[in-house]
């Protein structure tokens, strides 16, 4: 394995950091990482990556989040983004560091926000996870940790905010290790806490590490202080009983007492590429302390492309899976998983996984099948960009004027391979919105268009004379409408939220339907026999057993679709299913009168009959809710969790800090944050996700169905 390492530094303007004109970028791979940046909102996400933007020259001030400069951070770009101090589009830089590459996403720490991180995720090679030295693992970061073992990501974990007031690293490694299950090994000691936080003691290099000058852009390398050796010691002993099982040279070493700092770094390299280890490295973004080791350990550590195994899927040969080989000359695979709508036109952000993107050549979207010719090619610094004419395998950039969706494959012509999907979670609140005149209603049009493009877990659907938004909850939708008023100037009125339920049956029945209709000359025939009930996996499920031939074989995929039509709308309280399974065991076809459409007619014929028969119940969102305030207010807390059917889970309490942890009906929820803020003098706040769809009480199921009934006696 070839050293990645960066030589020592002693300030940040040394080696290639001081770059301030990128050229070309090096073919050479080894010298690239593409990272993300994910955490728990304001754990300090975006205050690290200012920072990491300063210390390598691409910006030459810091703004802070909320700043009272007016400014606001580098990539909270959108002017929403700087008035509530929140990032909610993920934004893409890059920079250099001790000769690498860096291509950089900021993403969202909101959970409405979560596609955000799905989709970067999705196209990057490693990430630190970011977490609050106080707070420690909250439940955003449960949530992308599972979003970076879906996508088999490495990460660093960097510690946050050790200048904070009951700061305490070493029990935020144990939560990495009890809740997360990560094999959390310390690399880094904190010089004092709180407010005496001076700097880090470096595990592998023993050596106290101090941050000088205005914005702690001088490093300073001293003895470790005489009143941290003997811990130092033993931390390190610790470190080196973690590292020795990625490294056997190290192992024999440790035997030895001969350990070198290199045997280090490649025992922490290779844990980390091979996802059995979580360095954890301390620091403030806030108060510049820590940041620059953090960069050595990004290239030290986390992979270059060519160090992940990506692969792509051969619709040719059955869906076969083909390793991509990350080489220039190989021909072009691209991913699209970024779309944003500028004053340019269309803005595509793609991860370039083999071959290279050339301006004027062409390529081919493997979706639609259409040919493009690569325009405007660019790489971004989170709204600002920067022309480029080429841009090789591996790397992340931005292209022009190109019609595609979110998650589309862009190929060299005459290729056959496509790249899998990103996890596009459902949406769970629904809200009606309503233009106020004629000119609101072309322009909230044109916005809907643009944001349900941009964002998957966005929907809209239309409803009689009404318009339905879907997303990830209130402030998710809150934000598009907010969006609609300033960039679309659509007046627009909003109805009360609505829940997204589900209904699904609770026993399997026996079915036998005949569908005849005659209409003159050839008419419509089919019948099917077999079963259908709940599904355990809630997906669709269809299961073929008809021998004999019966029904015809190119008939039994328009059973299979007419069946699937009927997904959308229960006949309980006309929401989507949640599971279904269809078991098809015989029926019988006519000679001239059956035909696709028939067979279509008969699954669905056969639905609206027996569906009611299965037991249909309606279920309804439930909502994972962290709630994190003073212990003061526990039974507070814990009141206005109950009182809204929440079940609690557990409660956590350390420093006059208690969380709790419950299970909350998402029905409940509307207007929960007023409700804690008044419970608690405003010291509280809580976060929510979606966890599962649940049967619903009896008097909510009664309330659901009763409502279905009166909205279609209005209908009618």
């Amino acid at each position: 394995m070839s050293d990645t390492g960066p030589a020592n530094v002693t300030n940040s303007s040394s080696g290639s950091a001081g770059q301030t004109k990128h050229e070309p970028m090096a073919t050479d791979l080894s010298k690239m990482r593409n990272i993300g940046i994910s955490a728990h909102i304001d754990s300090g996400k975006t205050t690290l990556t200012e920072r990491i933007l300063f210390y390598t020259n691409r910006i030459h001030a810091i703004h802070e989040v909320r700043g009272k400069d007016g400014v606001g951070a580098t990539m909270d770009s959108m002017e929403l983004e700087r008035e509530r101090g929140i990032t909610i589009a993920s934004a893409a830089t890059f920079t250099e560091w001790d000769e690498h590459h860096i291509n950089i996403i900021d993403t969202p720490g909101h959970v409405d926000f979560t596609i955000e991180v799905e989709r970067s995720l999705r196209v990057l090679d490693g990430a630190i996870l970011v977490l609050c030295g106080v707070a420690g693992v909250q439940s955003q970061s449960i949530t992308v940790d599972r979003q970076m073992r879906r996508y088999n990501v490495p990460r660093l974990a960097f510690i946050n905010k050790l200048d904070r007031t009951g700061a305490n690293p070493h029990r935020i490694a144990d939560d990495l290790r009890e809740k997360l299950k990560l094999n959390a090994v310390m690399m880094q000691l904190p010089i004092g806490l709180e407010a005496e936080f001076a700097g880090v003691v470096d595990l592998a290099a023993m050596r106290a590490i101090y941050f000088d000058g205005e914005n702690g852009e001088e490093i300073r390398y001293e003895e470790i202080p005489e009143s941290m050796k003997d811990e130092a010691d033993m931390r390190r002993e610790v470190m080196l009983d973690a590292l020795s099982d990625f490294n056997d040279e190290l192992l024999e070493a440790v035997l030895d007492d001969s350990v070198t700092e290199e045997m280090i770094h490649v025992a922490v390299r290779n844990g980390v590429i091979s996802l059995g280890l979580c360095p954890v490295f301390l620091g403030s973004a806030y108060k510049n302390r820590g940041v620059q080791p953090l960069l050595d350990s990004v290239v030290r550590y986390l992979p270059c492309p060519s160090d992940v195994a990506n692969y792509a899927l051969d619709p040719s040969n059955d869906e076969a899976k083909v390793l991509i080989t990350n080489e220039d000359e190989d021909p072009l695979l691209a991913y699209a998983f970024k779309l944003e709508d500028g004053a340019y036109g269309q803005l595509t952000y793609l991860r370039v996984y083999q071959g290279a993107l050339v301006k004027g050549e062409s390529m081919v979207n493997a979706r639609t099948g259409k040919r493009i010719k690569i325009g405007r090619l660019v790489r971004m610094h989170s709204d600002k960009m920067e022309d480029i004419d080429r841009a090789g395998s591996g790397d992340i950039v931005a292209i022009f004027g190109v019609d595609c969706a979110s998650g589309d494959t862009f190929r060299a012509e005459g290729g056959s391979l496509t790249l899998t999907s990103m996890h596009v979670p459902e949406p769970v609140v629904h809200l009606s919105v309503r233009p106020l005149d004629r000119k609101a209603t072309d322009n909230m049009s044109k916005a809907l268009q643009r944001f349900s493009k941009e964002d998957p877990t966005f929907r809209v659907k239309t409803e009689g004379d009404e318009t339905i938004i879907s997303g990830m909850g209130e402030l998710h939708l809150e934000v598009y409408v907010e969006r609609m008023k300033r960039e679309f100037n659509a007046a627009v009125e909003v109805g009360a939220p609505k829940v997204a339920y589900r209904e699904r049956p609770t026993k399997t029945i026996d079915f036998d339907f005949t569908h005849k209709k005659q209409t003159g000359g050839s008419g419509q025939y089919g019948r099917i026999i077999g079963t259908l009930g709940p599904s355990e996996t809630g997906e669709y499920e269809f299961e073929n057993k008809v021998v004999g031939g019966n029904i015809p074989k190119e008939f039994i995929g328009s059973v299979e679709k007419g069946f699937r039509a009927m997904l959308g709308e229960g006949t309980k309280i006309g929401a989507p299913l949640d599971g279904l399974t269809i078991v098809l065991k015989d029926g019988a076809a006519h000679a001239v009168d059956s035909s696709d459409m028939a067979f279509q007619a008969t699954a669905r014929g056969c639905f609206r009959e027996y569906y009611s028969k299965a037991g249909p119940q309606a279920l309804e969102p439930l909502m994972n809710v962290s709630v994190e305030g003073p212990s003061e207010f526990q039974g507070d807390i814990c009141g206005t969790i109950l009182q809204r059917r929440g079940i609690l889970i557990g409660t956590t309490e350390s420093h006059g800090t208690v969380r709790l942890e419950a299970e909350v009906p998402l029905a409940e929820m509307f207007g929960y944050a007023t409700s804690l803020r008044s419970s608690t003098q405003g010291k509280a706040e809580f976060s929510m996700e979606f966890h599962r769809y649940a049967s619903a009480p009896r008097e909510v199921q009664e309330e659901l169905v009763a409502n279905y009934k009166a909205e279609k006696e209005a209908g009618n």
